[in-house]
């Protein structure tokens, strides 16, 4: 069955990070209606294996799709990282023509091209940095790019975990960017959707010389052309509405979510995922 122009856009993470990305589409493209899974039962995906990974995003995809979204956006960098072409190649081996787009080439295509020194920065979980896929994406934008890759296995976690900031985040913080500054990168790539919450501290570490690159706003546009290219844009003049769907506790998704959201979340309902998937 082909889409409509008014079915949602779908968006999905392993917890409440990708909601940064849904707030530049929320803001680029207001007249879409937006649906958002939060796998928090599952989260954090950054310590997953890549079997585990493509088996969540497959089983979270189906989801949405049943649920009638128009297109995937997939808001986590290690399931984007590891899951992409398995959830391109499922929707194939289905039948169903919907556009997926990850948050790896959109971030890593902005970086490139506003690079003055060929020397840029990747912040990330693990699991991300250890696929490879940044690497593989610099290079296909310009070989001549030097990428420095930075693990970072319990930034993501911290931020999940909505503590207040003190100095012994300020000082882990510090800690990843020391090999970025050794490195004189001009721009850092926040491979992880959590991270623009930690943006001010970055700056500050990092100092002026260094833009940072988040994915949203390419995100926003990639999508954009997507729907263009299928005439699946929105013709609605007012606002689209938006909704929400996390694997646990719903109040602690809606209180964390509206710090990352930055607009008041809505209707938050519990899924139950997993029955095909061993957590």
């Amino acid at each position: 069955m082909a889409s409509r122009p008014d079915q949602p856009v779908a968006v999905f993470d392993s917890g409440v990070g990708g909601l940064t990305v849904l707030h530049e589409l929320l803001v680029s493209l207001p007249t879409e209606d937006y649906l958002y899974l939060g796998d928090t039962a599952r989260f954090p995906y950054g310590e997953r294996t890549p079997e585990e990974l493509q088996a969540f995003s497959v089983e979270i995809a189906d989801h949405l799709l049943d649920a009638g979204a128009k297109l995937l956006v997939v808001a986590c960098n290690a399931a984007s990282s590891a899951a992409l072409g398995a959830i391109e190649r499922h929707l194939l081996e289905t039948g169903r023509e919907v556009d997926v787009i990850g948050v790896v080439a959109p971030a890593t295509q902005l970086a490139v091209a506003g690079s003055r020194t060929g020397r840029i920065g990747l912040l990330a979980t693990p699991a991300t940095v250890a696929s490879g896929a940044y690497e593989r994406a610099v290079n296909a934008a310009d070989p001549h790019v030097h990428l420095e890759s930075v693990p970072c296995p319990d930034l993501a976690p911290i931020i999940q975990g909505g503590v207040a900031f003190d100095a012994e985040v300020v000082d882990t913080v510090r800690r990843y960017c020391q090999p970025l500054r050794a490195a004189a990168v001009d721009r850092v790539i926040l491979g992880c959707t959590h991270y623009p919450l930690v943006a001010p501290m970055l700056q500050r570490i990092l100092g002026r010389g260094v833009t940072l690159v988040t994915s949203g706003t390419g995100v926003a546009r990639s999508v954009e052309r997507a729907l263009a290219s299928r005439a699946l844009l929105n013709p609605q003049l007012e606002e689209g509405a938006y909704r929400f769907l996390c694997t646990a506790d719903v109040e602690s998704f809606r209180a964390l979510g509206t710090r990352f959201l930055q607009m008041p979340l809505g209707e938050v309902a519990k899924v139950e995922l997993g029955a095909r998937v061993a957590a």
